[in-house]
């Protein structure tokens, strides 16, 4: 597949109908006749590079390229027509989404008995419109309340509203449907490594990595109030949470089952929801605090050197500079394998640009490759797709010319962005 260079704003057309209905709500109920049809014709190869005559651009000509997208939203009264409960299919950035827009708020009951209760996580079927011009930056995030991904989209964007989002998935459609600004999911972490879903869906969707955030991670041991660690027989958190605080609990000598759950926040929400006594999870003191639960043990994780980068998330990206540093994330392929990896990492060396990172992910929809040589018979090879991140903005020529060169060796090349870099100083965890 060849790359494509950017689209102009002209390729972009939006077009959003929708009832009036009173403000969005992150917790939403389906129900008939309001409808929200999204449909968005965005190129799929919106993102990919063509440098002409295999040279860079002027920064002008990559500016000019990377401006944000003009879009039209227009608003009209929908007719109220019985559809027979079809599905309306929205386009978003080129994929077709089959989604039901039957919503409506709940306009919830207060219940001064019962403790405050977080929102819900969003679901994919929890689609509202998009917040009113000048509102508050929505930033979606997967998890509930209490999540570390929580903490993070409040460091990348203090006081937003962070919108909880049930799946990685979920998160990035949040953003393409216009239900949120933003979205802020891990994508390394520097003991559990790389959470390859989200790498996976940084492909499959056309969103824009604008910026990164470093989150040290701080692991507590939460129990509900009273109960003793000698009383625990099971602790609950996410995979890599009980694999960073394994050798802590040994140390602690609890006689435990680890069991592994979708998230460290919904770890102790489970264990307040259930009233377990016998049961503790691993997650972060803010959790412990909005679900009830007490802190048997502080900074669990084995190694205080426990960090987890984030990526933002938008439907443009940004406009590249060259006044602090930036990072760029390209991911490429080629379809005689691996042994054009050389060259293209070559491009880069050669230009004194660091590199701070290369992933290899199989090729979804050619994983496999025939290699017919009549000496030695027919070979069967992995195919892959490489993504890198280096330490160069698009707007510095070095990088547009590296691009171009990296271009001759690929059958496919996309940037996924050019953000500036997190220069937060470093300090270990040392608690939320």
């Amino acid at each position: 597949m060849q790359a494509i260079s950017p689209p102009s704003p002209n390729n972009l057309k939006t077009l959003v109908r929708t009832t009036t209905t009173t403000t969005p709500r992150p917790l939403l109920l389906r129900v008939s006749p309001p409808r929200l049809v999204v449909q968005c014709a965005y190129r799929a190869d919106s993102s990919s590079v063509n440098f002409p005559n295999g040279v860079g651009t002027s920064r002008a000509d990559w500016q000019s390229s990377c401006a944000i997208l003009a879009s039209k939203v227009v608003s009209q009264e929908q007719p109220t027509e019985k559809t027979g409960g079809a599905d309306h299919v929205a386009a978003v950035n080129g994929h077709k989404t089959t989604i039901d827009l039957n919503l409506i708020p709940i306009q919830k009951v207060p219940d001064n008995n019962k403790p405050h209760q977080p929102p819900k996580p969003l679901t994919v079927t929890d689609l509202s419109p998009a917040p009113m011009h000048g509102s508050q930056l929505r930033v979606a995030y997967q998890g509930v309340p209490g999540a570390y991904s929580e903490a993070a989209a409040g460091k990348a964007y203090p006081n937003c509203e962070a919108i909880p989002c049930d799946q990685f998935e979920v998160a990035f459609q949040a953003v393409e449907l216009w239900i949120a600004d933003r979205a802020v999911l891990p994508i390394e972490n520097s003991l559990g490594g790389s959470i390859h879903r989200n790498y996976d869906l940084l492909l499959r969707h056309r969103l824009h990595i604008v910026g990164e955030v470093q989150l040290p991670v701080h692991h507590c041991l939460l129990a509900l109030p009273g109960v003793r660690k000698e009383y625990l027989t099971r602790v609950i958190s996410h995979p890599q949470a009980l694999a960073q605080c394994e050798l802590t609990l040994t140390k602690l000598g609890l006689n435990v089952v680890r069991e592994a759950v979708d998230d460290t926040a919904g770890a102790a929400e489970f264990v307040a929801a259930n009233n377990l006594r016998d049961t503790a999870a691993i997650a972060s003191a803010r959790a412990a605090n909005l679900y009830g639960l007490n802190i048997l043990a502080d900074g669990i994780q084995d190694d205080s050197s426990n960090v987890t980068r984030f990526v933002m998330l938008a439907r443009e990206p940004i406009i590249p500079r060259t006044d602090r540093p930036f990072k760029t994330s390209i991911v490429f392929a080629h379809d005689k394998g691996t042994s054009v990896l050389f060259k293209v990492l070559s491009a880069f060396a050669f230009r004194n640009i660091s590199l701070t990172k290369i992933e290899s992910r199989p090729h979804r929809n050619r994983p496999i490759r025939l290699v017919d040589d009549a000496n030695v018979g027919t070979a069967k090879h992995f195919e892959y797709m490489f993504y890198v991140d280096f330490e160069a903005s698009m707007a510095d020529v070095r990088a547009q010319n590296a691009l171009a060169e990296v271009q001759e060796f690929t059958s496919f090349l996309r940037v996924l962005g050019s953000y500036p870099m997190d220069m937060t100083p470093w300090c270990p965890s040392g608690g939320d």
